[in-house]
């Protein structure tokens, strides 16, 4: 099972090299090869690595596949990159794949973690014990006891104001954060677009820390400036969000947020526009953005994303057993967002 499983990953990227090589542009939105590697590392490992180039590739297609790729070093470069973050018409990518995985199972995705954490938590989840092995083959085993039909992809829209409801991971102070930082939230809630799953609980959204002033004389209180840059689907894709009028909009009519949070940051939280980009000013005392705020943020653009069907979803598989959580779906109606007015 396991060497078929290999070469069926040779001949997926020996196809991958064929194509990639006879394409005018061969780079994932405009990057370069080396950037890219870097990408792929930060989601196998959860950074880059150091050393050489080609060393840093044969690591990674090792812990990936079980094998070195053939073809020249670009060639290789983009196969990688596709196979990780593009699929193709027959296969989704690994990253939509490992995704649908974890929400089948747990109910939530865990893209701030490495794969093979990932992976690990799926098989203990699954088996209670870990296996061993390219982690590509562990996936695709993972995936045959979840859903024996396969996985595939459909595409989904999602439209320029769409309402994401988020929250802080960590507790932000003007003690550790600095203006520059990059900070990640993660969304509370799956986001549904015609009966297909395009972003779940657990998928990022990404912010950064524009300006942070500590206490100052005379009472005046520490301020912290947070403006939105991309909300991530299950897919890998990521398309820009900001605080917005319909954002602004879900956070008035969810009294319970903004009341909890308001009351939480024993302050004033201004919401944007804040500079360029929709963000949020939070003035108070030095405990300032507790972990579990939640926050509503909106798309700024239409983006069409890679989706997992879910309306009249079917699995082949039936009976209790724990290999077959997908046929445990909650109502359809549980996972439809909610709209606001």
């Amino acid at each position: 099972m396991i060497k078929r499983l290999m070469f069926l990953f040779a001949v997926m990227a020996a196809a991958t090299i064929a194509s990639t090589a006879c394409a005018a542009d061969t780079t994932v939105d405009g990057d370069t090869s080396l950037r890219g590697l870097a990408r792929v590392e930060n989601f196998v490992y959860g950074q880059p690595q150091s050393g050489g180039l080609l060393l840093r590739l044969s690591k990674v297609e090792r812990d990936l596949f079980g094998m070195e790729l053939p073809g020249s070093l670009t060639e290789r470069q983009d196969a990688l990159v596709s196979f990780v973050e593009l699929g193709n018409a027959n296969q989704p990518s690994f990253i939509f794949k490992i995704g649908v995985a974890e929400w089948v199972t747990l109910r939530r995705v865990n893209t701030s973690q490495p794969f093979g954490e990932r992976i690990m938590n799926l098989e203990n989840t699954l088996e209670g014990d870990n296996q061993e092995g390219a982690l590509s083959v562990r996936l695709e085993r993972v995936l045959s006891k979840l859903l024996p039909s396969g996985v595939s992809s459909l595409p989904a829209q999602v439209p320029s104001g769409t309402v994401f409801r988020a929250k802080f991971v960590e507790t932000l102070t003007v003690r550790n954060v600095k203006q520059g930082d990059i900070i990640q939230l993660e969304l509370d809630e799956d986001y549904i677009a015609d009966g297909a799953l395009a972003a779940a609980k657990g998928n990022r959204v990404f912010a950064q820390v524009t300006k942070v002033r500590m206490p100052r004389s005379f009472g005046r209180a520490a301020e912290i400036s947070v403006e939105f840059n991309d909300v991530e689907f299950i897919g890998g894709e990521t398309t820009p969000v900001l605080i917005g009028p319909e954002s602004k909009k879900a956070s008035t009519l969810d009294k319970g947020v903004i009341g909890a949070a308001g009351a939480s940051l024993a302050g004033a939280v201004l919401l944007g526009p804040v500079g360029l980009a929709g963000g949020f000013l939070v003035r108070g005392s030095d405990r300032q953005i507790p972990e579990g705020t939640l926050i509503y943020v909106e798309t700024a653009e239409f983006k069409d994303v890679s989706g997992y069907q879910i309306s009249g979803h079917t699995e082949e598989t039936e009976g209790d057993s724990p290999e077959a959580p997908a046929s445990d779906l909650p109502p359809s109606d549980t996972l439809t967002p909610v709209t606001y007015q």
